[in-house]
């Protein structure tokens, strides 16, 4: 069993997990192009891919998503509000505003009232008799703008609509808390506490390996059914997403500073640091730190942070710790 982080961080988040047998997609934050060409310097095959994985609607988790899937035509497996909330976010929407409508309506009614003052002052002249096939060839063709019924035997030059941008070629929705299976890849997804309508982190257990594998980034804090689900994890995917000073002193605005901050906001350097140290069990042979602020954190400040932690309990001592990177894919971690 394998798992390859081909992005993580604030511009986009992707992961490879595969088996012998089932090869997975989690997230798709980068563009299709960025995300083709991230798995063939990891050297993985896109063909080979047998799902694509969502784990909230946000945009550095979905950018890509619909284009992937649409060409590699293969099912995406999201909860059901997820799905909601990203068609509605791609699905293109018109506004107008009150004074707009009211001038559309104005210009409706000068419309009809011009078509029915044609229809009145033009009769028909005494001298000529009109037969009934003649009769429509009498009435005055009426604007463009006004209402009226078209004949649907006749042939019109009616547009093509436009492609369905949120059109998925296969849809499966999950429940977080409910276990499902991918090929030979059991998958447990769980709650987690971010801002988006139903975030859920993810853990993979290959059933002929016996290795599980977790994703758990996005989350504000580390609550008591994450802490449970992170188990006996083999390789495990954790935020470490801002060091606190960087982040109180950095350029974000402070209503941003205060969601990023909150309990659904993102997991601090220190926040990871002191989960490793008291709640973490030790089982994982990597721990891969993940979705780290490139403005509000350095790579060495997560790292020192992390293997402070570990170093700190004897147990945790054949734990390595990596760092996952935005501008390119990590090496691959197989177990």
């Amino acid at each position: 069993m394998r798992m390859t982080v081909l992005a993580s961080g604030s511009k986009g988040n992707s992961t490879v997990i595969a088996s012998a047998q089932t090869r997975l997609l989690v997230d798709a934050g980068l563009s299709c192009r960025e995300l083709l060409k991230r798995m063939a310097i990891a050297n993985e095959d896109p063909a080979a891919l047998d799902a694509i994985l969502i784990t909230h609607e946000h945009q550095d988790h979905i950018a890509g998503l619909a284009v992937l899937a649409r060409r590699l035509r293969i099912p995406v497996f999201i909860t059901e509000p997820t799905h909601r909330a990203w068609v509605r976010m791609v699905t293109p929407r018109t506004t107008m505003t009150y004074a707009k409508w009211l001038d559309h309506v104005q210009k409706e009614k000068e419309a009809r009232a011009t078509a029915a003052a044609q229809l009145t002052t033009e009769p028909v002249a005494p001298s000529q008799t009109a037969s009934p096939s003649e009769v429509g060839s009498l009435i005055p063709e009426l604007p463009a703008s006004a209402e009226s019924v078209i004949d649907p035997d006749e042939e019109e030059d009616v547009p093509a609509p436009k492609a369905d941008p949120a059109f998925l070629p296969t849809v499966e929705y999950f429940h977080s808390g409910t276990n499902f299976s991918i090929g030979d890849i059991s998958i447990t997804p769980f709650t987690i506490p971010h801002d988006a309508v139903d975030p859920c982190g993810f853990v993979f257990e290959s059933r002929s390996e016996s290795i599980r594998m977790a994703i758990a980034t996005d989350l504000g804090y580390v609550p008591p059914n994450v802490k449970s689900a992170l188990k006996r994890i083999d390789v495990l995917l954790l935020e470490s997403n801002h060091d606190l000073e960087m982040l109180r002193d950095g350029p974000y605005p402070w209503a941003v500073k205060q969601r990023v901050l909150s309990r659904v906001g993102h997991l601090s350097n220190h926040a990871t640091a002191e989960f490793l140290a008291r709640d973490y069990d030790g089982a994982a042979t990597w721990i891969v730190l993940g979705h780290l602020s490139e403005a509000n954190n350095a790579p060495e400040l997560a790292l020192i942070a992390a293997e402070q932690a570990i170093q700190g309990r004897a147990t945790l001592l054949g734990n390595r710790v990596l760092l996952a990177l935005q501008a390119a894919p990590l090496a691959t971690i197989s177990l």
